[in-house]
């Protein structure tokens, strides 16, 4: 059946909050042997609690339990300093027709500045869905259910917009087509998810579905 309803994720597909995110990262740890594109590619649609769990590990030392906070306080002040949204994004949602929203792994405080500092707030109103409200996070699927449950559609009826790991594996389990934006040409497109490189391939690709 044809798409109804466009669902994306946010960080590396809509904004590129993804590197802001990594930079705090590094800033705080200077001792982790990462470059900033190792770092991103690491943790790209990871959990928080999991990202930190995994430097826990790698480091070999429990973090203050105040650190998340410390960080997404940090976070915030780097966004507000230098996000930006993805290239293409602003002229593809201009043109996008159909019924949209975001889910994201993030908060939806997260959610709501990364869409207003990004100046993609208007383009999605209140149709923002965070794992943290359904109590699980992808490769779960359910945030891509329940996010297509509040906007109204099947999930069949629903095409998923997502650049990480963890995000294709969320909505191939959920049932969705994905489409999986990937600038630098890593993945290959299989039956369950197409590739594509540019936002201005997004809508002729959701039209062909």
């Amino acid at each position: 059946m044809p798409v109804q309803c466009v669902i994306f994720d946010l960080d590396g597909t809509l904004v590129d909050s993804e590197t802001v995110g990594s930079q705090v990262l590094l800033e705080m740890f200077p001792d982790l042997d990462d470059t900033l594109d190792s770092i991103s590619e690491r943790y790209r649609g990871w959990r928080m609690a999991n990202i930190l769990a995994d430097i826990e590990q790698r480091l070999g030392r429990k973090l203050p339990e105040s650190f998340e906070h410390d960080y997404r306080q940090l976070a915030a002040v780097r966004l507000e300093e230098g996000l930006r949204p993805m290239p293409g994004v602003r002229e593809m949602l201009d043109q996008l027709t159909l019924p949209s929203c975001v889910a994201s792994n993030a908060p939806p405080e997260k959610i709501a500045l990364a869409l207003r500092i990004g100046g993609l707030s208007d383009y999605f109103g209140e149709r923002m869905f965070s794992c943290y409200t359904v109590g699980a996070w992808k490769p779960d699927p359910q945030i891509f259910l329940h996010a297509s449950q509040a906007m109204g559609f099947a999930p069949q009826q629903c095409v998923v917009v997502e650049d990480s790991d963890v995000g294709v594996a969320a909505g191939v389990a959920a049932g969705i087509p994905v489409l999986r934006y990937d600038p630098i040409g890593k993945y290959e497109s299989s039956d369950a998810v197409q590739c594509f490189d540019q936002m201005a391939k997004l809508l002729p690709l959701i039209a062909g579905l």
